[in-house]
């Protein structure tokens, strides 16, 4: 799994023009909610088929697994790694084959200027703390970070344990389990429509306030409602219900593709795969301390858990309104100038003069016509 995170979305990047590239990556993310709500579905409909339905639950985990191996056989290389391997005829060819389209010269020109450059780079991961790639950097560590810390894994995870300790039964905490993974799928659809439209940012701020909203309301009704000998009414239990729905689908349609999406466009040719690397290795990071924390957080933070992550939920929205830019429709090979723009960053990066703009990626037409 590790290594389909670490080359599925680079990969959907490398091979979408700019337009499509948030819908059809986002794709990535729709097959992913979809392999959790059957995950859902085949535990909830194994769970009496004792003793032997967990056996059976656990080795149909083994179709995917095949499914997606067979189809790696199927799969083209990307423009970008052909031209890098110095196949550039065959990347040519490639490139006007899944453009549709035979004037892709501007395009091919730009993919063989980043990849002569890349060639230069023998550590790319020294490379990745220069200056110059500092809020590509600082993005693959907050970005994977702040997918983690909505909770939503810990909602997914422990959703029978939680549904069970507000008064749930054992088959309705599964059953719920199956709910939020419909909404899932839901949320990724709604995404895959919405993000080459609206843009990233947006999306990431709305999904955000739902979240702070859904959590800091499912606080208050928890503190007030439920804990010592209360016990939730079925009103409450069931408003509960439809705020972690909610809550899941601000997820989905915000940090929860967009989380894996943005990393995969930001990073230029030469980092781009120790970038990657760096994203996929905090996101680990952070799903084992917050699975390995979450069931003590709850028991003694008890309601304050979704107070927690509401509040990392809002630090993340503020992140994104004051230091992500933009990154609809813009091509991979031209992600550089969009932080030479930006009010921030643009302080953080060196100037930029004649002698650095082949080590910058950018040429001095570019400059002089007010990229620096």
């Amino acid at each position: 799994m590790t290594l389909e995170y670490l080359a599925v979305p680079v990969y959907l990047s490398e091979m979408a023009p700019p337009h499509w590239r948030g819908g059809l990556n986002m794709l990535f993310q729709l097959v992913t909610t979809i392999g959790i709500l059957c995950a859902n579905l085949v535990n909830y409909g194994t769970q009496k088929l004792t003793p032997w339905g967990w056996r059976l639950s656990l080795g149909l985990a083994g179709v995917p697994a095949f499914l997606m191996t067979l189809g790696g056989f199927f799969l083209l290389e990307t423009p970008n790694s052909l031209v890098e391997r110095g196949q550039y005829e065959e990347g040519k060819r490639l490139l006007r084959k899944i453009r549709g389209t035979d004037n892709v010269q501007a395009e091919f020109d730009d993919l063989v200027e980043a990849s002569e450059i890349a060639q230069t780079v023998r550590h790319p991961f020294r490379n990745i703390l220069q200056t110059r790639n500092r809020p590509q950097l600082v993005m693959a560590f907050f970005l994977p970070a702040f997918q983690l810390l909505t909770g939503i894994n810990s909602i997914l995870f422990y959703a029978p344990v939680l549904f069970q300790s507000l008064g749930f039964g054992s088959n309705a905490s599964l059953y719920s389990s199956v709910l939020t993974g419909a909404v899932m799928v839901i949320g990724s659809l709604i995404t895959i429509a919405l993000v080459d439209r609206v843009g990233r940012r947006k999306l990431l701020i709305t999904g955000g306030i739902v979240m702070v909203l859904c959590q800091v309301i499912i606080a208050i009704i928890l503190a007030n409602k439920y804990g010592g000998e209360r016990k939730l009414s079925k009103g409450f239990s069931s408003v509960v219900t439809v705020l972690i729905c909610f809550f899941v689908l601000g997820f989905a349609t915000s940090w929860g593709g967009l989380g894996w999406l943005v990393p995969s466009e930001i990073f230029p040719l030469e980092i781009r795969s120790a970038g990657q690397s760096v994203v996929v290795s905090v996101n680990l990071l952070f799903t084992f301390a917050i699975a390995q924390a979450f069931l003590a957080m709850l028991c003694g933070l008890k309601y304050g858990i979704f107070l927690f992550f509401a509040f990392w939920e809002a630090v993340m929205t503020i992140y994104v309104i004051l230091l992500l830019p933009e990154t609809k429709d813009v091509p991979l090979e031209e992600m550089v100038h969009v932080w030479r723009k930006h009010w921030f960053w643009s302080r953080i990066l060196p100037a930029l003069d004649v002698d650095t703009l082949q080590e910058t990626n950018v040429n001095k037409n570019e400059v002089e016509n007010g990229f620096t």
